[in-house]
């Protein structure tokens, strides 16, 4: 007998999909589960979400005219401070929605928050190239979009797991996450195959275009909970309701307490600890390709390979990590123990290594400790990214958006501090400062987490009993 989930108004089950014909649905869905459609459709948005992010890096290389050159229709006569801008205004409206994305999730639901997001963002970047033709304030405006649109899609998937992802599985469903890291790893060398294939222009045109193609497929294939799936097989649905029902305990749709959220130290710590495993990750993406050029004297054919390779491999130790994390779950670890120690791998590893990098003076050792650096900072999903879950799985959308708010802000604070640092990009000593600074935050905020970090649903998860309702049983929440 399966567990129906409650309907968020009236708190009865939802009646649309009672799978009346399991023996027919059963033999065409059993071969597919649907939990792995989602994994697949989360994968694949983050992907082309990033590539949408940051096809604008290496397409503004090819807009932007060189210094003796005349600007001409597609080559602009852009400062350093308004390139700086085309590209950092995504990430201001990008912390800012964050709030945002938790509030319209917990009303609409991922599959509308995520698609619609995905897909204005596809939107704005087909309208790139003629924005920027004529003016740059109109293509800063198309990025602002992009970003707050961008913001919204991490606290909508983050929303759906609860509810789809049993327990025990929810460390391997969080690699999916980590097909930014695919995205990132392509964008590169794709763009600049498309840009000395045929124009810059090109380059959105195609990212577009994968954009709305894709959101077509979500819209088709994705669906909030289990019990709104049409072709779900009931033998997955009743197994996947019953492993969630003691955590969600009828919280769909439930407001967001953001008063609670606000006061709650766990999920300060979150915030707190990836904070420094941002500052890290921001570090690596947006200096990487100058520390190659200026100091390791790569070319730029050889600079773009070696900044897009390392993200590719990340996501095969984002699903190494996870895999392990479930592991050692379903053997008796404490899953506040893995959280802490998949969460030290993730920024405390990765913070030893950058200050190494910067020390060391031979190609091959800096690309090996680049390599690894990049990899272990994917264990935050195993970590306290996934801790998100842990402590809220009816809330996650809204405390993901609490906890992105604080440590999306180094995505913009670790470029300004070592852009201060910095002013000599061919000096090693500069680096070393800079990537010094990164191995001091990356360390200190991962000391509140060791600390305080806990793992199991908050009061604040559930929802309140209506009057005269039987008030809904707490789990403890102090761990072992």
């Amino acid at each position: 007998m399966s567990v129906p989930l409650k309907d968020a108004s009236n708190g009865t089950a939802p009646t649309h999909n009672n799978n009346e014909d399991e023996g027919v649905q059963g033999r065409y869905c059993d071969s597919i589960p649907a939990r792995v459609i989602l994994y697949l459709l989360s994968w694949s948005g983050f992907l082309v979400s990033f590539m949408m992010r940051n096809d604008i890096n290496i397409a503004i290389v090819e807009m932007t005219a060189n210094k003796d050159e005349p600007a001409t229709p597609d080559r602009f006569d852009w400062s350093f401070s308004v390139r700086s801008m085309i590209l950092g205004t995504f990430y201001w409206w990008y912390v800012v929605s964050q709030v945002v994305g938790g509030i319209a999730t917990q009303k609409f639901g991922t599959k509308a928050v995520f698609g619609w997001s995905q897909l204005a963002t596809a939107v704005c970047s087909l309208l790139i190239p003629s924005a920027a033709r004529l003016h740059y304030g109109w293509l800063i405006g198309l990025r602002s979009i992009q970003g707050f649109a961008s913001g919204l899609t991490w606290p909508a998937m983050y929303a759906v797991v609860g509810y789809w992802i049993p327990p025990t599985e929810r460390s391997r469903f969080m690699s999916s996450f980590q097909g930014f890291s695919i995205g990132i790893g392509l964008t590169y060398p794709l763009c600049g195959w498309i840009i000395a294939k045929w124009d810059w222009p090109s380059v959105f045109y195609t990212t577009g275009t994968i954009g709305v193609v894709w959101c077509c497929i979500w819209w088709a294939l994705a669906f909030n909970r289990p019990s709104e799936h049409p072709r779900i097989a009931p033998a997955e649905r009743r197994m996947i309701e019953e492993a969630v029902a003691e955590d969600i305990k009828g919280g769909y749709g439930m407001s967001p307490r953001w008063r609670a959220i606000f006061k709650s130290f766990p999920a300060w710590v979150i915030g707190i600890t990836t904070f420094g495993r941002i500052w890290l990750h921001y570090m690596f993406i947006m200096f990487g390709p100058l520390y190659m050029k200026d100091v390791l004297g790569f070319d730029i054919e050889t600079n773009g390979i070696l900044s897009g390779a390392p993200f590719l491999c990340s996501y095969l130790s984002a699903v190494l990590f996870c895999a392990a994390a479930d592991w050692m779950v379903a053997h008796g670890v404490s899953l506040l123990l893995v959280r802490k120690i998949f969460t030290a791998v993730s920024q405390v590893l990765p913070g030893i290594l950058i200050f190494c990098i910067a020390w060391t003076r031979s190609q091959i050792p800096v690309l090996v400790m680049w390599f690894v650096a990049v990899s272990c900072i994917t264990a935050g999903y195993a970590g306290a990214m996934a801790n998100i879950i842990d402590i809220a799985p009816n809330l996650a959308g809204p405390v993901l958006a609490f906890a992105q708010t604080i440590h999306m802000s180094a995505s913009f604070l670790a470029p300004i501090a070592a852009s201060a640092i910095v002013k000599d990009t061919t000096s090693t000593d500069q680096w070393m400062a800079a990537f010094g600074l990164a191995t001091a935050v990356a360390i200190i905020t991962y000391l509140p987490y060791l600390a305080k970090a806990q793992a199991t649903p908050q009061p604040w998860n559930y929802r309140q009993p209506e009057k005269g309702e039987a008030a809904v049983p707490l789990r403890e929440t102090t761990d072992p």
